[in-house]
């Protein structure tokens, strides 16, 4: 199956007129004349330009790679089929549908339509379980999949659980004398077994930094549910706050995307502290120098890879636990810190190093501290 002969004829026009739409927006910045304001003023409205630009041709590759897309459905093996049809059925769940979901370069799924005259529901993951066993393959639910499964026929996907599973602990404490933190986190699932997480120190403190570390995390968000690659994800948040010119709008940004079947991350520091890789009593100090998002249109973000093992753990912070330290090698001393810690649950391990931050600096918090723990362990090859 695959989009539609007229459909895709008209995501293909959309996405040309886009490209040409785009081209209208590009050009250098060229001022003649000698007065500041009249400058600043044309320099943004041609920063505005740019944002617009790369947005539109952004969105014109995403429509053109939509309109080539390919899906084949397969049925299931006949014997395949009528043990998972009778199975579900003892359990009062009826099945309509069954069927393999290919896709070039992907990995396969399985498509069910299935409703239950049960009272009390299922919910789609105990689904999920019982055709892991059926099929002899450790299956779960699609991120896009209904939760639950009731009288109402509805269509779920199931996927290839990922090799590795992860869990996050976060640990936490704001300022002196403020209410809200300027640190904000968040962790955007995919449907191709990828998290990433992304963790935002705002400008200052408070109500105000808040905002804007919550702005860039919102953002960003949007971006990667749209289809929005990372890189030009991050290029347009940044395009976007710097066409803005408030000076003060500005917040760094710390990401980690995880690949979860492959069992390896990227790391992508815009004006971020260190984090931190820890494997046993082993601690790999991450670090890249770069400027916060807002202050340039452009954005020079260094692209850090690292394969990951079972056990291995990823821990990012905020600058105020690190600068807690008063150490010109804080970060050293960081890697010292983590190595000698023995918990296994992330929460624990956020916990242990925020205290240690706070004895560090007798109590006081000058700034924001945040610290965001993830724990990868390859479930599947472990006996």
């Amino acid at each position: 199956m695959e989009v539609s002969d007229y459909g895709r004829r008209r995501l293909l026009t959309y996405a040309d007129s886009f490209r040409e739409l785009a081209k209208s927006y590009e050009g250098t910045f060229d001022f003649e004349g000698e007065d500041r304001q009249s400058f600043l003023e044309a320099r943004r409205i041609w920063e505005n330009r740019q944002v617009l630009c790369e947005n539109l041709n952004e969105m014109a590759q995403i429509m053109t790679r939509v309109a080539s897309e390919v899906f084949r459905y397969r049925p299931l093996e006949e014997k395949k089929q009528k043990q998972i049809i009778h199975a579900l059925k003892a359990e009062g769940i009826y099945v309509t549908e069954l069927f393999y979901i290919e896709r070039p370069g992907e990995r396969r799924g399985i498509g069910v339509t299935m409703y239950t005259d049960r009272e009390g529901n299922y919910t789609s993951e105990e689904v999920a379980d019982m055709l892991s066993v059926l099929l002899n393959q450790r299956m779960e639910i699609s991120v896009a999949s209904p939760y639950l499964i009731d009288r109402i026929k509805r269509s779920f996907v199931l996927v290839e659980e990922a090799r590795f599973l992860m869990l996050s602990g976060s640990a936490k404490a704001v300022k002196e004398n403020e209410v809200l933190s300027g640190d904000n986190y968040s962790i955007v699932a995919s449907e191709k077994g990828k998290m990433t997480v992304l963790l935002s120190d705002g400008m200052g403190s408070g109500e105000k930094a808040s905002g804007f570390s919550e702005k860039v995390l919102d953002l960003m968000e949007k971006m990667l549910e749209a289809g929005y690659g990372l890189d030009t994800a991050l290029s347009l948040v940044n395009s976007a706050l710097a066409a803005q010119g408030e000076e003060q709008n500005i917040s760094t940004l710390d990401i980690c995307d995880l690949d979860l079947y492959e069992g390896c991350c990227d790391f992508i520091k815009v004006g971020a502290a260190a984090s931190f890789l820890k494997r046993g009593n082993l601690v790999e100090q991450i670090v890249s120098r770069s400027l916060p998002l807002g202050i340039f249109p452009g954005v020079e973000a260094e692209l850090i890879h690292r394969e990951l093992m079972d056990g291995d753990y990823v821990i990012m912070m905020t600058d105020g636990v690190l600068d807690a330290l008063e150490n010109n090698r804080y970060e050293e001393a960081m890697c010292r810190i983590i190595s000698e810690l023995q918990e296994e649950n992330p929460k624990e391990i956020a916990d242990k190093i925020l205290q240690f931050a706070l004895h560090c600096s007798g109590g006081r918090i000058a700034d924001d501290m945040t610290i965001l723990v993830v724990g990868v362990w390859d479930h599947i090859s472990s006996p």
